[in-house]
């Protein structure tokens, strides 16, 4: 009953805002497109829109549906870009999705050898997925997963590439920045800066605070590393980041980085992938040089004089 023309004029739909340009984006009449959609709400027994003048708003069937259109047509195109790449002996793409906000430039040192190692093979690399970086992995949205924080699940195998630790970063203006290393209770006078990442995978509350039983004075999300480290510097916050990106940070702005607590908190990167694709060269390839990629050195700061 449910064709993939029917799933692909739903998405455009939501994408172009109208009957009219979802038509022209998909090559269709606009008359063709409102009949195949007409045709299966028939068979359907349910209507997936409901029309209001020229605007167009989708029913709770309608919306559902192009949920699932958003899930099952990405499968689609990565299966025909696949065969593509059969039919025309071309290597493809390695697709990469990452979980960890602060690791692409750690990343930066796998892909500069890879691409070399790997003559014809792109790479591609996401950071934001729908469904989660587990859900992507899962539906072939990706073949590669990087993440601090791997989910242990059958047909999937992950590799610890990179240890790191996380490390507190304060402004050498604060109080703080003469200790070697700060306890979780220190913390709950302070104004903690983080990735908009859901607690339960925070390191800094997981790990440290919430054992404690103790919470920071204000919690405060932002996107950008460079903005959170410029305000961390301005002593209008503090933040807990992967040491050596700390230190990189540190040689141009007026930083010190605390352990967090006696032992501090110890990580790795690991990189996942679908068992049956382990020994695929450009995943093993990839793999095999994760492991042995280091920090990115941190540049000289600038000369004042």
């Amino acid at each position: 009953m449910i064709e993939r023309i029917h799933l692909a004029i739903l998405r455009e739909l939501a994408r172009q805002g109208s009957v009219t340009a979802a038509a022209t984006a998909l090559h269709l009449t606009q008359s063709a497109l409102s009949h195949s959609i007409k045709k299966l709400e028939q068979q359907a027994g349910t209507t997936l829109w409901d029309k209001d003048g020229r605007s167009v708003r989708l029913t709770q069937a309608g919306s559902h549906l192009l949920s699932q259109a958003e899930r099952l047509l990405p499968q689609f195109e990565r299966l025909e870009q696949k065969l593509q790449q059969f039919a025309s002996n071309e290597a493809g793409t390695l697709h990469i999705g990452m979980e960890c906000h602060p690791c692409y430039q750690w990343l930066l040192q796998v892909v500069k050898p890879f691409l070399a190692a790997a003559p014809g093979m792109d790479i591609d690399v996401r950071q934001q997925f729908q469904f989660g970086g587990m859900a992507a992995l899962f539906n072939q949205e990706i073949d590669l997963l990087i993440t601090p924080d791997p989910i242990r699940k059958a047909a999937i195998e992950f590799e610890a590439v990179f240890p790191y630790e996380l490390v507190l970063v304060v402004s050498k203006q604060h109080p703080l920045s003469q200790q070697q290393q700060v306890s979780a209770a220190q913390l709950s006078k302070e104004r903690l800066l983080t990735y908009p990442v859901e607690l339960s995978r925070l390191d800094i509350f997981q790990q440290f605070l919430l054992p404690a039983q103790c919470l920071p004075r204000q919690h405060k999300t932002l996107e950008d590393t460079d903005i959170i480290l410029q305000m961390v510097a301005a002593d209008r916050g503090v933040t807990a980041l992967p040491d050596w990106l700390a230190r990189q940070y540190a040689s141009k702005l007026p930083l010190s980085l605390l352990r967090l607590g006696e032992r501090g908190i110890q990580k790795h990167i690991y990189v996942g992938c679908r068992q049956q694709e382990r020994q695929n060269t450009p995943i093993a390839t990839f793999i095999q040089l994760a492991k042995g990629a280091v920090a990115p050195v941190a540049a000289p700061a600038p000369d004042p004089h």
